[in-house]
């Protein structure tokens, strides 16, 4: 029951992140602002987002998830609303790194709270919460088109507001019972074994694990944020761009169950560098990609070649991290993925500006996702199992 109330909290909350990409073309024509320019909200929401998983998760250590919700949920709704009363594309950019922060607390702080209340199947948990933040971009873009048609960005926003209010306040009040005392005594005094075992202190996990997220997510922003602006590019229209990044985030989904069953078995590290390479290889398939057809399909495989790489980083702490302070150490981790984002994102526009294409900003992508790869390589030969000798 608390999987699933956390799953409908992640869905609602997590569309903050989204909310500016699907708006991304009317906010540059609204605001007569060149496609670096109208990346900007977007790269301001996802500091704003890392900024507040960060954060945000050091006040559910303290405080618990429920308060932490429910004051979330009145900002997000103020936020929403000032954001639909923009008057020009700076204040939009403040107000959305406003939004992103609250947004935070919906993803590595309900990550990091779930992954406590499981042991056996903790990956398959830490998936399906995660899989809300994908879920929330796939349904709420088409919903809202649905209901408000051709009323814009600024209608679009009002209506998340009040989603906020009706759904954040009422499920924060289901996470009120925090987990017991000895159970995090036994979920550390694991971790701290397994720690020991790969001769990496927690602050070179971490640091190690932050540099590898920022690789792999300034490669995974240039699809998801520039997917719709390119079909706009290439004349099929934004909608059509919305059903590819519809299916690409349900394709992240069933990714993210997947990769949760498979951490269960494999672990978080070996998932993660499965994730990573599928990754590398679907951006390359975007390169010969150019009829609508193809679009189609190799957002559909990109969706589901990289959706288990972020929630795979969760697991990585809670394997190998004190569990007490879950919610700070998987808020940075995040933290320095969602910079990757807003880092990947803000390039793969100032790229299009300077050449009139997005072939080099695929390029880009793919050189970082190399250095990501490098770096969980060496992660897994440090944390690999190792036999014990057997005495004389």
């Amino acid at each position: 029951m608390r999987l699933a109330v956390t799953l409908l909290a992640a869905v609602t909350g997590n569309v903050g992140m989204w909310a500016v990409i699907s708006a991304l073309p009317e906010i540059a024509a609204e605001f007569e602002a060149s496609r670096a320019m109208a990346s900007l909200p977007y790269a301001l929401t996802m500091l704003g987002f890392g900024a507040g998983n960060f954060l945000i998760g050091r006040w559910v250590d303290r405080y618990g998830m429920a308060r932490v919700l429910a004051v979330v949920g009145l900002g997000l709704a103020g936020g929403y609303g000032l954001a639909a009363l923009s008057p020009s594309i700076l204040f939009l950019c403040a107000v959305q790194f406003a939004i992103g922060f609250g947004t935070g607390a919906c993803f590595a702080p309900l990550i990091a709270d779930i992954s406590q209340w499981f042991l056996r199947r903790r990956g398959l948990a830490v998936a399906v919460t995660a899989s809300g933040n994908y879920l929330a971009g796939a349904f709420w873009p088409v919903a809202l088109d649905w209901l408000g048609g051709d009323a814009g960005w600024r209608w679009d926003y009002g209506a998340l507001g009040v989603a906020s209010l009706l759904v954040l306040l009422p499920v924060s009040l289901a996470l009120r019972p925090r987990v017991p005392q000895a159970a995090l005594a036994r979920a550390e005094a694991e971790a701290s074994a397994r720690a020991s075992a790969t001769g990496l202190s927690p602050r070179k996990l971490q640091w190690a694990l932050a540099v590898a997220g920022i690789g792999c997510c300034v490669a995974m922003s240039m699809p998801q944020v520039h997917i719709v602006a390119l079909c706009v590019d290439l004349g099929f229209g934004a909608a059509v761009g919305k059903e590819m990044l519809a299916l690409m985030l349900l394709g992240g989904v069933a990714s993210r169950i997947v990769s949760g069953a498979l951490a269960d078995r494999l672990g978080g590290v070996r998932t993660l560098l499965l994730g990573s390479v599928l990754q590398c290889l679907a951006l390359i398939l975007y390169l010969p990609a150019g009829g609508l057809t193809s679009l189609y399909a190799v957002s559909l495989i990109f969706g589901l070649s990289q959706g288990g790489i972020v929630p795979s980083y969760a697991v990585i702490v809670r394997e190998y991290l004190p569990a007490r302070e879950a919610g700070a150490r998987t808020g940075f981790v995040i933290l320095m993925t969602l910079i990757g984002m807003a880092f990947g994102g803000w390039l793969s526009g100032v790229i299009y500006d300077a050449t009139g294409s997005y072939a080099l900003a695929f390029w880009n992508g793919i050189a970082w996702n190399l250095m990501n790869i490098a770096i969980i390589v060496t992660l897994f030969i440090r944390t690999r199992p190792r036999g014990v000798p057997a005495p004389a």
